[in-house]
């Protein structure tokens, strides 16, 4: 007999201001002794010197790392780092979360992810977009046991950001139609509970789009919301198919051609509206 195991964040919290509630937010989660906040240059001057207080008021032992980019020598770095830590704190944008949940995958110990944008749904995902050689490559990684996503910092990130991150969600209309193909051409596993997850995500995103503006904490709060679940429409699935499909893969694919590669949700906005286009819609 078949089992499906799906694996989900243990706590979501968010709102503005909540970035100052990581050291409580980590007690509750069962976490102790020494941890490792690993951030990008500037977001650790915008988020992480905030983590690292609320750690350090609530008993925590803290070491960082300055993480510059998506790679599995970004990785081993981290591990490196580790020591006989329990977990590593993700603080940043896409890239230094996902190079947290990898490392602390490998190592089978715990994360948590602290995004300072909305720029895409690795948030909260069992993903690791990893750039190696070929380009962008995903790979499966164990969720971040928390996610703690602050309104007030996320709003005063670039509205490009933002914006990407709508493009990512967009994308999930176009990820199910590949997966629905999928499954009736080559018999792959379906699941109707995620894909059902995945498309209301994309379609109460839309509904919202009036709403989401620059600046606006309700804004962020949106599109937040979206990303975190479409993160677990992946999960539930247990692949990245509720969210990932050929736009994708046009993503990856400018990834390694293109002299500058656009952001990661502008690109999968773009090959949403071509894949769309081919499925006739």
């Amino acid at each position: 007999m078949d089992f499906n195991r799906v694996k989900l964040p243990r706590e979501i919290h968010s709102g503005p201001g909540v970035i100052n509630e990581t050291g409580s937010i980590c007690r509750d989660l069962k976490l102790k002794g020494r941890v490792l906040v690993a951030s990008g240059p500037r977001t650790m001057k915008i988020a992480g010197e905030k983590v690292i207080e609320s750690l350090q008021d609530h008993d925590f032992g803290v070491e960082t790392i300055i993480i510059k980019k998506a790679s599995m020598d970004a990785v081993h770095e981290v591990q490196d780092h580790m020591g006989n830590m329990n977990a590593v704190l993700g603080v940043g944008g896409g890239k230094v979360i996902d190079v947290a949940k990898m490392a602390a995958t490998q190592l089978e110990v715990h994360s948590v992810s602290i995004p300072t944008a909305a720029s895409h749904d690795g948030i909260s995902s069992p993903r690791a977009s990893i750039k190696d050689q070929g380009g962008s490559v995903s790979l499966e990684a164990e969720p971040p046991m928390g996610v703690i996503a602050d309104t007030q910092i996320i709003s005063q990130a670039p509205f490009r950001l933002l914006a990407a991150g709508c493009g990512d969600i967009i994308s999930n209309y176009t990820a199910v139609l590949d997966w629905k193909l999928a499954h009736r051409l080559l018999n792959e596993d379906y699941s109707d509970s995620a894909s059902a997850l995945s498309l209301v995500t994309a379609e109460m995103l839309i509904k919202s789009a009036g709403d989401i503006k620059e600046g606006l904490i309700e804004s962020a709060a949106i599109v937040v919301k979206a990303l975190i679940s479409s993160g677990m429409a992946i999960s539930i699935a247990g692949n990245s198919r509720p969210a990932s499909g050929a736009e994708h893969k046009f993503s990856h694919a400018l990834d390694i051609m293109a002299p500058e590669p656009a952001l990661h949700g502008e690109q999968c906005g773009v090959g949403t509206i071509m894949m769309m286009y081919l499925h006739g819609g």
